[in-house]
């Protein structure tokens, strides 16, 4: 098989998982998570259901799917800093940055579909239960990009930066659920986001520079 059959083979797949996922969400924020099956939501994309049983394993990854680009972003933005730049310093930027964006990633969006999203993630115990493994995995690449060579100290280091932006981004998305906007509440995002990277640098010790 050529390069270029490969690659066509990788973008099919990667629509027809992006086009699972969207039908599915939507059916769930209509009708609720628990209230859609997996053969439902097979048959709305015309495809049996152990077809989608192996493009996602559990009905939970239906949601989480929207997550999965961003399983190793920490780890990416570590490893594709510039030079000089500490891996702290990068992942602090990134995060600001994407406060600046409103990127969903951050709580910080108030657009209706998102904090649609949202309510249905935080409010379904089996998809939070299971967002944990995407963290854990995420935690796992960060540590191998912190310092490969240190695998128990880059995993607390590791641990400590993922539960970081996590609250931030929960506290965030806390506010927009509440009915503030993101505009109301950048400027509180933004000093949280400052304190915790500076708290972070105070008692992080990371080998690599």
């Amino acid at each position: 098989m050529s390069d270029g059959q490969g690659g066509l083979r990788e973008r099919k797949k990667q629509l027809t998982y992006q086009a699972v996922s969207e039908a599915a969400i939507s059916m769930f924020l209509e009708r609720g998570f628990d209230k859609v099956s997996v053969a439902e939501v097979a048959a709305a994309a015309d495809i049996s259901k152990p077809t989608l049983f192996r493009y996602f394993p559990a009905k939970e990854d239906l949601v989480l799917h929207r997550f999965a680009d961003h399983e190793d972003e920490a780890a990416r933005v570590v490893t594709g800093r510039p030079d000089g730049v500490s891996p702290l310093d990068a992942l602090r930027l990134h995060f600001l940055e994407g406060l600046d964006r409103h990127d969903p990633v951050t709580g910080l969006c108030d657009n209706p579909h998102v904090l649609a999203f949202h309510r249905l993630l935080y409010g379904t115990p089996s998809l939070v239960a299971r967002l944990y493994g995407y963290q854990g995995r995420s935690e796992a690449a960060l540590a191998r990009a912190l310092d490969p060579g240190a695998p128990v100290t880059a995993r607390l280091a590791a641990g400590q930066i993922i539960a970081v932006l996590r609250i931030l981004a929960m506290e965030n998305w806390r506010r927009m659920d509440a009915g503030e906007s993101a505009a109301e509440v950048h400027g509180d995002a933004v000093a949280a986001a400052r304190l915790a990277f500076a708290q972070l640098a105070d008692g992080l010790v990371i080998a690599r520079p």
